[in-house]
């Protein structure tokens, strides 16, 4: 893989995630990171450490995962903590990556489920091509 492409890549990726801030009020943030917890892109400038969100969205993954194992449901999707002053969305990024979102206590949760769904479908397509042109390698 290139520079170039990398560039490119994690360039998208950051587009979609301002475009969470632009399509939903109420976000304040959001982090990509690995379902061990690694982060790998933010965009919050200030506020919560992105490595601590990175850490929740992968304990929050955990808890989730061995939720739908339990109960027979099937794989992580989406979890949801709404707090005193906010929300703390994940959802999953196909098998290896999360996309966790900071909201205050004002956010349209309903519209972030719809925004946040439609950006994970795109962030899959962008990792899978990542991923494969990595394999090549």
């Amino acid at each position: 893989m290139t520079d170039t492409s990398d560039k490119e890549a994690y360039r998208a990726a950051y587009a979609e995630m301002a475009s969470l801030k632009h399509a939903v009020s109420g976000v304040v943030g959001s982090v990509i990171a690995g379902v061990d917890g690694l982060l790998l892109l933010h965009d919050l400038s200030n506020g919560p450490e992105p490595h601590d969100l990175a850490a929740l969205a992968a304990a929050t993954f955990g808890l989730g995962r061995q939720t739908g194992l339990a109960l027979r449901q099937g794989p992580f999707r989406e979890s949801t903590v709404r707090s005193h002053r906010g929300y703390f969305s994940v959802y999953a990024v196909g098998d290896a990556a999360l996309l966790a979102v900071l909201g205050g206590e004002g956010l349209n949760i309903a519209r972030l489920h719809i925004e946040a769904r439609q950006v994970t479908a795109r962030l899959i397509t962008m990792l899978d091509v990542h991923v494969a042109a990595q394999a090549r390698l």
